[in-house]
């Protein structure tokens, strides 16, 4: 067994090929990490969601990150960590443009995605700028 760093460049196909993450943020001074869909455009990580305790944990600390993994196996999987800040989209063209693009890569809404068609003045969009992006695997 062979635990090690990625490379950059590896890390970063890892949040390319990937649509499922583990946000983690700040709420009310403890972690809170909870699961994701998003999508990399190589410079930001786009999101949504409804109005709720993630939202307002980012709201009070834009500090956040994302957690991805591609798993093949116990011993075989790579892990990239991107690390950013919360950026609320208000601009309603973007809002829209980023939704026809997260679905694009989404295969599947969930069950709280599927609430959300009809209710998109409810739901917020927003982007992660990548501050830095790091990465580990084993045997891969």
């Amino acid at each position: 067994m062979n635990i090690g760093k990625l490379k950059l460049s590896d890390a970063l196909t890892i949040l390319h090929e990937c649509t499922f993450g583990r946000l983690g943020c700040i709420s009310n001074d403890e972690p809170y990490v909870l699961p994701i869909n998003y999508y990399f455009d190589g410079k930001y990580i786009f999101s949504h969601s409804l109005p709720g305790l993630k939202i307002d944990a980012m709201r009070s600390n834009p500090r956040v990150c994302l957690q991805v993994d591609q798993i093949r196996d116990p011993y075989h999987w790579r892990s990239a960590v991107a690390y950013g800040h919360y950026d609320e989209i208000v601009d309603p063209q973007l809002r829209e443009s980023v939704m026809a693009e997260l679905f694009k890569h989404i295969e599947q809404m969930t069950p709280v995605e599927s609430k959300m068609i009809g209710s998109s003045e409810k739901m917020i969009v927003y982007r992660i700028k990548l501050t830095e992006v790091t990465g580990v695997g084993e045997e891969w």
